[in-house]
């Protein structure tokens, strides 16, 4: 479930710039991220000039664009997005294993908080329940990360 709404009282993302890029492969729940992690940065004060969206193929070629995003300099955030389910490919493993360990490298080699927006799951269902169904979304989830990683890294840097 999503943290209680107390938790997040204090994020401000006014000023930030933050990347999202998602993967088209199983669009119908990927667009539910990516329009919950835009929405979630609006509520929080990212203004829509400073919330840039991508689409990748699949969630494989997420760390790669998302390394590219987060050394560009433009950037405080980079949120990955996409959904692998286990019915829907017989790659499932290779698939999240590498997403997982590529999204996590971004963030370890740029410094960038790099959120890992990527639903595992074993079916459509439990994949719609967590892109807005009853589970809540990720992307929503991702987008108070991005902010939360953000300010606390501008405040470790500036002492």
């Amino acid at each position: 479930e999503s943290l209680p709404q107390e938790l997040n009282a204090g994020l401000d993302g006014t000023g930030l710039r933050i990347a999202v890029v998602a993967a088209r492969f199983n669009y119908v729940i990927t667009k539910n991220l990516m329009e919950g992690a835009v929405s979630t940065l609006g509520k929080y004060g990212v203004r829509d000039g400073d919330i840039t969206t991508s689409w990748v193929p699949g969630s494989f070629e997420l760390p790669l664009v998302a390394k590219t995003l987060a050394q560009s300099g433009r950037y405080d955030a980079v949120i990955c997005l996409g959904a692998v389910i286990r019915g829907e490919t017989s790659h499932y493993d290779m698939v999240c294993n590498q997403a997982a360990s590529g999204i996590a490298a971004v963030g370890r080699e740029t410094g960038i908080p790099t959120m890992f927006g990527v639903l595992t799951t074993e079916n459509m269902e439990q994949a719609i329940n967590r892109s807005g169904g009853k589970v809540g979304n990720l992307g929503s989830d991702c987008a108070l990360g991005a902010i939360d990683c953000a300010r606390l890294l501008q405040s470790i840097k500036t002492g």
